[in-house]
């Protein structure tokens, strides 16, 4: 895992769109990609992916949900952490990206992003 925090490449959309609606989407993305980094182990490419997809955009309704529920931003985002970690990768979704089921849904998708930018290399 490196400690660079890379910046968005989607401000429209996923994450980084998706928190400019409710908040600060810079001081969001300062706080949660280095979290998520660590709490997956994942490098800043796959972060950076990861949240500038779909599924960023999924888990920034999530952290969403937490702020509206009277959590702070950096709180918000560590209970979405700690949810999708606790989430596992179904078959369903195994057959669809090829991430192997039982992994957690956070890890899983973090892994998935960083082997497509190997492939894309």
């Amino acid at each position: 895992m490196t400690n660079t925090t890379l910046p968005t490449r989607n401000e429209a959309w996923g994450f980084y769109g998706a928190t400019a609606g409710f908040t600060d989407a810079d001081a969001a993305w300062a706080i949660a990609a280095p979290a998520i980094a660590e709490a997956t182990t994942g490098n800043a490419e796959g972060v950076q992916d990861f949240l500038d997809s779909r599924y960023g955009r999924h888990f920034a309704d999530d952290v969403h949900n937490g702020i509206h529920a009277g959590l702070d931003l950096e709180a918000a985002i560590n209970a979405g952490i700690i949810r999708w970690m606790g989430w596992t990768i179904s078959r369903n979704t195994s057959r669809a990206t090829g991430i192997p089921v039982g992994l957690p849904y956070l890890s899983g998708f973090v892994t998935h992003f960083e082997i497509q930018a190997e492939l894309a290399d």
